[in-house]
């Protein structure tokens, strides 16, 4: 019988063996657990057979090998094609749905699979390939309580393992609210890296610098998500006025260096949108008004 996420060799099958989930795989072997794996194309499935998976010949080997499932496929129409016509294996069992979607997507997955007699969890690695079985790595999960109280060892194995709530919508807003705060501070990055550049620094001398400098934007994330909460915007950190004109001259500068201006001109209409709103001698949290609601100010 296959052992659960509380043995210190759980049972576990990985269905889709891309990038991803040849990492999952691999971590999760690295743990010491038991892992069958299967793959559309048997390449992928052969390679990690030779570290130690056990390649399943079909789908339903691969579900029946293991209480839990973790699922990674390009999209949540892909995750249908393959389970649809093995649904009745899913029961009794956990499926753990690493696919990128839409929280209305997870919501009618969770439904599915109530349907067939499975728990659910829907997931989303936010931390890349690269760091897949190591701490730092997150993985965010939503769904069941129960499903990952059972098989939060097993999950572990992939890093950090969050659970948001019982709401399996939640994993895929989470996802995406998260890529869009890394690409929001990529792109102020790039930018910077390239004015910079104008002046001569190496890209990661300004990194040396720029990372020293982070900890500090990470605490104002904390510090203003209480005043947005509290819906009060102290100046401690600026005012949107005072803001508003240093991003001004970082506009300016970038234009005399023949720098692209698209990311500076960004910060600028949305603290422009927000004084108009009367926010000019507010904290800069307020700026929050000028992008929730369509843009209309909070």
């Amino acid at each position: 019988m296959p052992e659960n996420g509380n043995s210190e060799r759980a049972a576990v099958s990985v269905i889709g063996l891309g990038q991803m989930g040849t990492r999952i795989a691999q971590a999760l072997l690295a743990a010491g657990h038991a892992v069958a794996v299967w793959n559309r194309s048997g390449g992928k499935a052969e390679a990690l057979a030779a570290q130690g998976a056990v390649r399943a010949e079909s789908v339903e080997a691969a579900l029946s090998a293991s209480p839990l499932a973790v699922v990674v496929l390009p999209d949540y129409a892909t995750v249908r094609e393959v389970l649809g016509p093995v649904a009745e294996h899913l029961r009794g069992r956990v499926l753990v749905n690493l696919t990128s979607g839409t929280p209305e997507e997870a919501a009618q997955a969770a439904e599915w699979a109530a349907r067939h007699g499975a728990g659910y969890l829907d997931g989303a690695a936010m931390s890349g390939t690269r760091l897949v079985g190591r701490p730092e790595a997150l993985f965010v999960f939503s769904g069941a309580r129960d499903a990952f109280a059972e098989h939060r060892a097993v999950l572990a194995s992939l890093g950090g393992a969050v659970h948001l709530g019982a709401d399996p919508a939640l994993a895929p807003v989470y996802d995406t609210a998260l890529f869009g705060l890394a690409w929001g501070a990529l792109a102020g990055f790039y930018h910077s890296v390239a004015l910079a550049g104008a002046a001569g620094v190496g890209p990661a001398a300004f990194a040396a610098v720029a990372t020293e400098h982070m900890p500090f934007v990470t605490s104002l994330m904390a510090e203003h998500a209480r005043q947005l909460e509290d819906g009060r915007f102290p100046d401690d950190d600026g005012t949107v006025d005072v803001h508003l004109a240093a991003v001004g001259h970082l506009v300016q500068t970038s234009r005399a260096q023949g720098v692209g201006t698209d990311v500076p001109d960004l910060f600028a209409a949305l603290l422009g949108r927000a004084a108009a709103a009367g926010r000019g001698a507010d904290g800069i949290a307020s700026v929050i008004g000028a992008i929730a609601e369509g843009g209309r100010d909070a």
